[in-house]
């Protein structure tokens, strides 16, 4: 393995409750005496989203925290499920207590990126004694249909693109124009994570058998709505991380999660939208923060 490899995390393979071979990038802190850290990516993302919140925690002078970072089924370097019907939060919620009891996981905070932040609140009800806190990335128990739309959008014109300079105009695309914060390096790790170099060609790094599990979502009356997982989340410190400008999270449920919940903390991370790339370092020092409440 390559020091540049090593410095993404390394990858370890694990087996889901089917036995599907799974993967996922663990940060090590090899004497850390705090809890793991375990971060769940978007709907089509992927543990290369982490790397640089992976780094961070991990590399902590104070408090270094293991992190590990899941590739779902269908995405990143995990197999592809041959019943497409099976790319569902309960399943993948099922596959992260697999990561947990191979890994001998016991208890651990969480970070969940929009579909992550999902599934750790179905984690709440299947499993709660394994979550001791969980960062809630631009996602709460109600989803805008206008987010909803446009990730429909997105992904039925995802398409390869022949160089990395495509790439990333494939992905300014993709974000709209919610993102006035980022830099070049922002744009360029965005796009490292959203393609994989397949063979020469650069390719969305997910089954493109996710849509269909889309296409059965409308708008707003048909999207489920999750107050009651969110409130078995009540018993532990939650972190709402919302982007200034998401269509997918608004501020009257921020709100409301707030009202309900006895330790949220909410934060608004300016200049981005749906959702925030948790790599700059306010928001890196937000969450690292946080963790220290998560006993």
């Amino acid at each position: 393995m390559t020091h540049q490899d090593l410095r993404e995390g390394r990858i370890i393979r694990f087996r889901a409750q089917d036995d599907l071979q799974l993967a996922a990038r663990i940060f090590e802190a090899p004497d850390s005496l705090e809890l793991p850290v375990i971060c769940l990516p978007g709907f089509a993302r992927n543990s290369r989203d982490f790397i640089r919140l992976g780094q961070f925690l991990s590399q902590d002078a104070n408090r270094p925290r293991t992190v590990l970072a899941v590739d779902y089924r269908g995405r990143g370097l995990s197999a592809y499920d041959r019943n497409w019907k099976n790319y569902t939060p309960l399943v993948e919620a099922q596959d992260v207590m697999a990561l947990a009891t191979s890994l001998g996981i016991e208890r651990a905070s969480f970070v969940g990126t929009s579909r992550g932040g999902v599934i750790a609140m179905l984690l709440g009800v299947l499993r709660p004694g394994l979550i001791a806190g969980a960062a809630l990335n631009d996602v709460g128990p109600v989803t805008s249909g206008t987010g909803l739309a446009r990730m429909k959008r997105y992904l039925r014109s995802a398409r390869p693109a022949s160089n990395w300079d495509e790439a990333i105009v494939l992905v300014h695309r993709m974000l709209g124009s919610g993102f006035t914060a980022l830099d070049d390096d922002d744009w360029r790790s965005l796009a490292e994570a959203v393609f994989r170099d397949m063979d020469g060609s650069l390719q969305p790094d997910y089954d493109p058998n996710l849509l269909r599990t889309l296409e059965e979502l409308g708008y707003e009356a048909a999207i489920p709505v999750l107050w009651p997982q969110f409130s078995t989340l009540r018993r532990v410190p939650v972190l709402s991380i919302r982007g200034e400008s998401s269509d997918w999270l608004s501020e009257d449920t921020v709100a409301l999660m707030s009202e309900g919940h006895p330790d949220l903390t909410a934060v608004t991370v300016t200049g981005q939208g749906h959702a925030p790339l948790l790599r700059d370092a306010v928001t890196l020092q937000t969450i690292s923060s946080f963790l220290e409440r998560c006993r």
